[in-house]
């Protein structure tokens, strides 16, 4: 039972008087009816006996216990987190199109090193057939002579090799870019199911609260027409509601901006039904201490870190092609003549093409060598922005959870003893309905601040999930 129900059984029992026993002649029951207490004879006047305020406090808490177990039954998505990043993995057309372009990239790997298409060359010579008493032609039996070239360019100096390898740092990169995608995705709904379950958990702690100071507000009443307290009791019991009841607009905008929000990372309609959260992840066995293994797994893991690595890999082949690109390459032909029908001569040809446009190459190697040092230095900024990240949220991670344990271990022990000391003092007399609010209020603060808590661990922990590129 939450501190918030014992607060309420707390209050009824020490508030209002025991009911008379049952047992006895009609004559005995109207003599206790004329000795009741002038509270008893007040409740029954406002048509509620002490018996149907202890229902209305049974069914307030049996409510929010039957409340919970329904929404408990409830598997449909949107209950946690792992069902959510299922659904989105294979559902995300925004994964599906990084996807797609990886696998275009793979695709270009056996190409880039492949040697380039043959050329076939037809020559017809003396289509006028000069010297000769045919009429001119284009057909090539009917012409002074034909001359068939085939030729092919030949790479040299590993050049194909180099082609290939950067086509292949490309496709690295694409994949690396794809899992930032994922990896990018995948934080947004966790962090989204975070402040989804605290908009949750805050209604729901609103709600109980507001059937509590309902309960109060029917004492207070009872014990105002009785004379044992003022009328500002049941005022500011009623304000309180009023309060509650504002408080309760912003939680149920919360709500359905955060079940919108989830839905849009889905790719679903917005506004498609989602099942409330029902629990968070359990915390990985992580402090601070692990800030060097951890900072290791993300330099080997991190996608982002690792698509950068791989377009520093693709700058290097290209810079190597390019100076390879200072020595030409080879073109080798085969030329058959034919004359009539019949092929009556062979020919062998060879060509390279000149480097004479050195200035042109320099500046080309120059632009490569440039492009080498611009992802070497994107990477390292990378690496040292991403360990600055992890050592930030390793240490939000580490305070909250230390912050939760210092709320369930003292924080809420203290407001609970408060709150006891404040309803035997309000018993008494010794103090007001508004010391006995505020005490309330103490223990709802509590139990938000330890919602807010785990909330913002899971927050951290997702950080530290995006910068490793995997779960703890």
């Amino acid at each position: 039972m939450s501190h918030i129900a014992v607060f309420a059984a707390a209050l009824v029992a020490k508030s209002l008087p025991k009911p008379a026993a049952t047992s006895g002649s009609a004559a005995s029951r109207s003599g206790r009816r004329r000795g009741a207490s002038p509270l008893h004879a007040t409740c029954e006047r406002f048509s509620f006996g002490v018996g149907s305020i202890r229902a209305l406090l049974i069914s307030t808490v049996l409510g929010a216990s039957v409340t919970g177990l329904v929404r408990a039954q409830d598997t449909s998505l949107g209950s946690n987190v792992h069902d959510l990043l299922a659904y989105a993995r294979a559902q995300s057309p925004e994964l599906e199109a990084m996807r797609q372009e990886a696998d275009a990239a793979a695709q270009r790997v056996g190409p880039a090193g492949a040697l380039p298409d043959p050329v076939l060359r037809v020559e017809l010579m003396n289509i006028n057939n000069y010297g000769n008493d045919a009429p001119p032609s284009l057909l090539p039996s009917r012409v002074g002579e034909t001359k068939y070239t085939v030729m092919q360019t030949l790479p040299l100096w590993g050049k194909r090799d180099l082609r290939r390898e950067a086509a292949a740092a490309d496709a690295t990169q694409a994949a690396a870019r794809s899992e930032v995608t994922w990896t990018e995705l995948a934080t947004r709904i966790k962090t989204s199911y975070a402040e989804y379950y605290r908009a949750v958990g805050n209604e729901r702690l609103t709600r109980e609260v507001l059937k509590l100071l309902s309960i109060l507000e029917q004492i207070a009443q009872a014990r105002y027409a009785a004379g044992l307290v003022p009328q500002q009791d049941a005022i500011r019991a009623q304000l309180e509601q009023t309060a509650m009841r504002l408080e309760l607009v912003g939680l149920e905008n919360e709500q359905r901006q955060s079940r919108a929000r989830l839905n849009g990372l889905l790719a679903r309609n917005a506004a498609a039904p989602l099942a409330d959260p029902q629990e968070l992840r359990p915390w990985p066995a992580v402090t601070t201490s692990d800030a060097l293994t951890l900072a290791e797994r993300a330099r080997a893991r991190n996608p982002q870190l690792q698509a950068e690595l791989a377009r520093l890999a693709g700058a290097e082949k290209n810079r190597d092609l390019t100076l390879r690109n200072r020595y030409p390459d080879l073109l080798v032909g085969v030329a058959p003549s034919q004359v009539g029908s019949r092929i009556t001569q062979w020919g062998l040809m060879f060509e390279v093409n000149i480097p004479l446009q050195q200035e042109a190459r320099r500046a080309q190697e120059r632009e490569a060598e440039a492009m080498v040092g611009a992802a070497r230095s994107r990477s390292e900024a990378l690496s040292h922005q991403l360990l600055a990240e992890l050592a930030g949220s390793l240490s939000a991670f580490d305070a909250a959870l230390r912050t939760e344990s210092l709320i369930k271990s003292q924080l809420l022990p203290q407001s609970e003893l408060s709150l006891q000391s404040s309803l035997a003092a309000y018993e008494n007399g010794k103090v007001d309905f508004a010391t006995l609010l505020e005490a309330q209020r103490q223990i709802r603060k509590g139990r938000q601040e330890l919602l807010r808590s785990r909330v913002d661990a899971q927050l951290r922990l997702a950080d530290i999930e995006r910068i490793l590129g995997e779960e703890l």
